[in-house]
Formats: structure tokens, sequence, C-alpha cells
């Protein structure tokens, strides 16, 4: 009898659906390496403003000086001397998909994008390498006044003093040497403006998808979610596989205002030649909530902890994740809390399987300052071994700086029971059936949280991964 699971999800995923490569959509790229004559190549080509162009030239400074982290997944296999930075598409931005490039256009459609667009959201922004080309918002969302466009849009449209008071300021630089490389190479993205009070009924999506082979994606998302409005964000990512590495090293920030409240989906399907060492990070004002639900499916390596900042009182977060990691796989994720505000709650769920080899290591960091008198925190994770082969860790941080607080956190690391799969056989269920009855039970708690397309998506991997499984 061979061993189940839903292990070799990626491969299917990857496979069946994002595994196709699109040749002769290049405009033009840059040299492989970091050099200041590579950045200032891409402040031109941007069309950036003065104080862009320093900005990214700083950061190269900075990322020259920063150490690479020694305390993770080994990253010995990105040469950055290897890496395209910056990959134009025979495309331009346009606001009509039927003016896209058709072999461009062909590729978000096997994704799903314009469907998605129709039947589900109110906006769709597509990035396909380091540009945008295409991006829409329904009209009666714009009426509204909820500004949805491309970063190199918003850095000289009407809100370009909003995009600089605020653009990596919850992500500085020097925060470490990705966010600097972010810093001295981004492009493409999404900027969004909620105003003040309104609520967006139907979520606005951002796709990504990498399709250059040794290249880099680096894409800054910005959104700020004025007092008392509403909104869902949905970011998806995809690449197909390569023979050599690939790198994503994006950047989110998101400012939820005061009485306010976002909630940020992601499902991150990268190719397993990618390294994903991605940097998120949302400021949460007074009696704001903060709503993160992540999927992270794919990469040979990942490092990705989501922060939330509970600046104001009774501010809170929930952040709900799960996790996948296969052969060849080292995926180092987690989340990071820091109270600031009296009576601010933080509630963490996450779930992550292992197959085949493949390494989990779930990181929290929960932190408490003496100004959050009367904090909550729960912590929870739960991992699923598919195998007698593969890893999983939980390595939980806590800094607690006031008695006046409540923390916890739970871990459990386990295997599927032999004798929960001989319970449900006696019922009358096969094995691979049982077998994915458990690992899909495992993960129901996190996928009824994603958004339906997704959900449905997932579930059914699942169980087409499950099939004929023994042998």
């Amino acid at each position: 009898m061979t061993d189940t699971g839903i292990g070799t999800i990626l491969d299917e995923l990857t496979t069946n659906i994002y595994d196709f490569r699109d040749e002769g959509t290049e405009r033009s790229r840059v040299d492989e390496g970091l050099t200041e004559d590579i950045v200032r190549r891409i402040s031109e080509e941007k069309k950036d403003p003065d104080w862009m162009r320093e900005f990214r030239l700083k950061a190269l400074n900075l990322y020259d000086r920063i150490p690479v982290p020694d305390w993770g997944p080994s990253i010995e296999g990105l040469d950055m001397d290897n890496i395209v930075t910056y990959v134009r598409p025979k495309s331009d931005m346009r606001a009509r998909w039927e003016d896209v490039p058709q072999e461009i256009r062909q590729t978000f459609e096997k994704l799903g994008i314009p469907k998605a667009e129709h039947e589900y959201l109110a906006g769709v922004g597509a990035q396909y390498d380091s540009e945008l080309v295409y991006h829409n918002v329904k009209d009666y969302v714009a009426e509204q006044g909820v500004v949805y466009t491309d970063m190199e849009s918003a850095l000289t449209g009407e809100y370009a003093d909003m995009v600089r008071s605020h653009f990596m300021k919850l992500v500085p630089p020097s925060d470490h040497k990705f966010a600097a490389l972010h810093g001295a190479v981004w492009s493409g993205g999404s900027f969004v403006y909620v105003p003040k009070g309104v609520r967006v009924d139907i979520p606005l999506q951002s796709y990504f998808r990498l399709n250059a082979k040794g290249a880099g994606q680096f894409e800054h998302t910005l959104i700020i979610v004025d007092e008392g409005a509403d909104l869902h964000f949905i970011e998806g990512c995809s690449a197909p596989k390569w023979n050599v590495a690939n790198l994503h090293a994006g950047c989110v920030e998101l400012y939820v205002g005061r009485n306010a409240r976002l909630r940020y989906s992601t499902i991150e399907n990268w190719s397993k030649n990618m390294y994903n060492l991605n940097t998120k990070r949302a400021l949460v004002e007074e009696g704001a909530r903060m709503e993160w639900v992540s999927g992270s499916f794919g990469s040979h390596v990942s490092y990705l902890y989501p922060t939330t900042i509970l600046k104001g009182a009774h501010a809170d977060c929930e952040y709900t994740g799960i996790t996948f990691a296969g052969k060849g796989q080292n995926l180092d994720t987690g989340c990071r809390m820091v109270h600031l505000g009296e009576h601010t709650s933080s509630l963490v769920t996450t779930k992550s399987l292992s197959k085949d080899g493949g390494i989990n290591t779930f990181r929290s960091a929960v932190e408490v300052m003496r100004t959050a008198r009367h904090a909550k925190s729960s912590v929870d994770c739960s991992s699923l071994m598919l195998d007698s082969v593969s890893r999983s860790d939980t390595i939980p941080v806590m800094d607690i700086r006031t008695q006046e607080c409540d923390i916890g956190h739970e871990a459990k690391i386990g295997r599927i029971s032999d004798e929960t799969v001989f319970y449900l056989m006696s019922r009358g269920i096969s094995e691979e059936e049982a077998r994915a009855m458990i690992v899909a039970g495992f993960a129901d708690p996190v996928s009824k949280e994603l958004p339906l397309e997704y959900a449905a998506e997932m579930n059914n991997l699942i169980r087409l991964e499950m099939e004929g499984s023994i042998g």
C-alpha cells in the first residue's frame, strides 16, 4: 500500500492549471543582477518622480549593507546575480479586457480572472511580470469615491501626496534585506483608498502572474481604509515552473482607520522553483478590525509572517492560515501580533500539512506592550504530517510587558490516525475516501474562510489528489 494524502496537491495545481508558459510576451528586460545602473533604468522605465528615484537608490544602499537572514530556511540557491529584477510585458495597462494582447489575455482567462470579475468582483487588477496589464473597477464603486488603481498612476495622480506619506512607512527598507531590495526595484501593484463610511460590498482583487524565467516580481500593494469604511481585498499569485530560481519579494502595507474593517485574503500558489520572501504589515486604529485569510501553496522556500499592529484601543485582528509543504519545499510561515492599545485582541488559527519530506515551520510572535492593558490573544496552530518523512515545527514567541492581559497558545502536531481510518472503513467508506475526508475535515476551518472560488478549488484538489492513491 502506498502512502496517501494531499501531498501532490501542488503538483496537480501546477500541472493542470498554473504550469503553462507564454512565449514572446516580453517587450524589454533589464540585465541580470542588481546595480545602481539597473535601479536607475527601472526608475526611468517607471517615469518615477524625483523623490521615488532617490528612495530607490537609498534602498539599494541599504540592501548592500544588510546581511542575508541566517535564522530560517537556507536561501543559498538564490543568487541575485542571476535574477532579472524588471521585465516589461508586451502591453501597456488597459482598462478594457479586449485591448490586452491575446497571448497575455489567454493566460488570465485560463486562470479564471475575467469570469471571476464578472461574477464576483467589484474591481480587478492583473499584473504580468513587472507591470499591470489590466485594471478596471465597476462604475458604482468608483461613484462611491473608492480609488482602485495601479501604483504607478497613484504616484503621480490626485492621490500622490497620500501615496508618498504612506509608501514603505509600515515596512521601511531598513526592516530587512529583502525589504530593502523591494524598495530599490519595486514595480507594479495596486493602490486602494476607501473613503470614510464607505462599504464596498463586493471584493476587489489583484492577481499577480510571474511568467519570465529567472526573474523576480516585486509588486507593492498599498491599501488605506478610512474611518468607518469596509473592504474585502483578494490577492492571488501563480507562476509556471522553471529549472532556475525565481524570486518574489512583494510588499503589502495596510492602513485600517478608526472603526473600519479590512479583510485581506491571499492565495499564493507559486511554482516550486520560487523563493517567496514577501512582507505584509497592517496598522489598525481604535475600534477597527483586521482580518487575514492566508493560503500558502507552492514555492521552494517561503519566509512569510504578516504583522498586525493593534494601535488603537479596542482594535482587533483575526488571522486564519493554511500552508502545504510537499517534496522539496521548506515553508517558514506564521504571523506577528503587536498589541499597543488597551482592550485590543488577536486570534490566530493556522493549519499546516506536510507530505513527501516537506517541511513546515510555524512562527508566532505575540507582543503586548505596557500600554496594552486588558489585551487578549489566543494562538492555535495544528499540523498534520501525512507520512513519516515529513517535518513540522512550531516556534512561539511571547513578549508580555503587562500583567493585565489574557494570553494563550496551543499547538498540536500529529499524523492521520489508523484507528480513525479503520472506523470510517468499517462504515463502508474506502481507505482513500476516508483519508481524504480526514484531510478535508482538518482543513475545513480555514477553507470556509476562503473566498468561494478558492475554497471550492482547494476542496476539489484535495479530492482529486486522494483518488487512486491507494495501491
